[in-house]
């Protein structure tokens, strides 16, 4: 009994940690973003992050092998990842931290649209009013017409639909493919593609932002893998609202190292997105939902990698 009583709490204590493990990855992106593309920062994180990464899937006896069953799924979800992540990290070089994350938590709201076309999902009125409210609080975080938009804010929205659009496409193929090919084919294809920008764009690296390089895909790991030992000790409508708890580091980050302090209109519209987000959660906890539960089972916190490890499934 006891065991079981604490493992909601455990879940939450996990995922709160991998969550605070991202907002930490995505400051020190932020940082190291005024000396280097993000190309050469996402080429030398997956780098770094590809090594224990594969330690840990080659020591997993359940894979067999990593050809995938849908080969062409698998590669538009690595494409959609590799915008995805090149997106949300350039957002973060250029625009403050909250910000930042008020544009990404728009992502749960597209899932519910994409799942249409591709789940074949039917979402009724009250989703669709979710929708549309946590899109009237993107606007409120945008303000068109009364502040610049620039390229940061449209590359994470750009982010934010290729993470909904990846993670909408896991749940369509997840039950066919092993979870070992959803990760390692977006890490091989993003080391190839910026490796290939990489002579075009190399700066040389300092000793002490190289560790940071170095940092940021070993979070990167650390992060996926407390999130998903979250989701195993606990639901998912319990877990998938700690993804924005990244608001909250995100401010502190903010404020002590990057002298940012998110106004009224960012906290209003981050308040809208979050709540929207929050009913979907826990609408389609209910067990009156249809059993396809895009938005409370496959949350995209994290540019629709570590969903990819949450795939309930035994590997064949």
């Amino acid at each position: 009994m006891s065991s079981s009583s604490s493992s909601p709490i455990l879940g939450l204590g996990t995922a709160f940690l991998g969550f605070a493990f991202y907002a930490t990855h995505d400051a020190l992106t932020k940082h190291l973003g005024g000396s280097y593309t993000v190309f050469q920062i996402i080429f030398f994180a997956m780098l770094f992050a590809f090594v224990p990464m594969a330690i840990l899937m080659l020591a997993d006896k359940q894979v067999g092998n990593f050809r995938p069953t849908h080969p062409w799924l698998v590669s538009l979800r690595s494409a959609l990842t590799i915008v995805a992540l090149s997106g949300g990290f350039y957002a973060f070089t250029v625009l403050p931290l909250a910000e930042v994350y008020s544009l990404l938590f728009a992502a749960p709201l597209l899932i519910t649209v994409f799942s249409i076309p591709i789940l074949g999902e039917v979402v009724r009125v009250q989703r669709w009013a979710a929708v549309i409210v946590g899109l009237v609080g993107v606007l409120i975080v945008l303000r068109p017409g009364t502040t610049e938009l620039t390229f940061g804010h449209a590359a994470a929205l750009m982010s934010a639909c290729a993470s909904a659009l990846a993670s909408v496409l896991v749940r369509k193929i997840g039950p066919d493919e092993r979870s070992a090919v959803l990760i390692l084919y977006p890490m091989l294809l993003s080391m190839i593609i910026m490796g290939a920008l990489l002579p075009g764009i190399y700066v040389p690296v300092e000793l002490t932002h190289l560790a940071m390089m170095a940092a940021i895909g070993f979070l990167s790991v650390a992060a996926q893998y407390s999130v998903i030992s979250g989701y195993r000790s606990a639901p998912a409508a319990v877990i998938a609202p700690m993804q924005y708890s990244q608001i909250l580091w995100a401010t502190l980050f903010g404020y002590f190292f990057f002298d940012e302090i998110p106004d009224i209109y960012v906290g209003l519209g981050s308040g809208v997105i979050i709540a929207s987000g929050l009913f979907l959660v826990w609408r389609e906890s209910r067990a009156s939902v249809s059993v396809r539960n895009p938005v409370s089972r496959t949350p995209t916190a994290r540019f629709a990698l570590a969903p990819s490890l949450r795939i309930k499934r035994s590997d064949k």
